[in-house]
């Protein structure tokens, strides 16, 4: 067995965090894990993309385009800059709550709609897109990521046990961190229902 996840988004939303939350969660379950992150400025409003996998036999982190078996894209336009890495084979789960990047805040990038880019990735592989921002931020603004990782959960996108989420969760963030998160995770899997 041999999973590949993506996560991207930018600078300030818990990309890494979450990669680590994943990747912990996977070694609980014995599995071999690689991360890999291309940070452009890991700041606020910057490009940040993680590269995850794990399985028996995982020697490298970067997955090839085209074989991810699911992305997390935590600010929408960056789920379309990263789409290369989707085939028919994958879904992506990408919120629809648009953060202005820095190339769009200069006016050097035109930042797409929303429907373009639920459509343009829909072209490669199944998309949901919800504005789990909204949702989060009944919790913890900061809770996105493991929000968003419920809801793949609750679909039977990831292959790990919900124990193992949670212990993933304890193993990376601070113990008074754990409960509002624990909270989100459950809320993702609601939301998937």
């Amino acid at each position: 067995m041999e999973f590949n996840l993506i996560i991207t988004g930018v600078g300030g939303q818990g990309g890494l965090t979450l990669s680590r939350i994943v990747g912990n969660a996977a070694m609980v379950e014995g599995y071999n894990v690689r991360i890999g992150e291309t940070l452009g400025m890991s700041q606020r409003y910057g490009s940040v993309l993680s590269y995850l996998r794990f399985g028996e036999e995982v020697y490298s982190p970067l997955i090839e385009e085209g074989k991810a078996n699911l992305m997390l894209a935590l600010e929408p336009a960056e789920a379309l800059r990263n789409a290369r890495f989707l085939g028919r084979n994958s879904y992506a789960i990408i919120n629809a709550y648009p953060i202005h990047t820095a190339t769009t805040l200069v006016g050097k990038e035109k930042y797409p709609e929303l429907d373009e880019i639920k459509d343009a990735v829909g072209r490669i592989c199944p998309v949901d897109m919800l504005n789990f921002q909204e949702e989060a931020d009944k919790i913890n603004p900061r809770t996105l990521g493991v929000l968003m990782l419920g809801y793949a959960y609750g679909k039977g996108l990831i292959l790990l046990k919900k124990e193992s989420l949670y212990e993933g969760i304890k193993a990376t963030l601070r113990e008074k961190l754990w409960e509002v998160n624990f909270k989100a995770l459950e809320r993702g899997i609601e939301l998937a229902r």
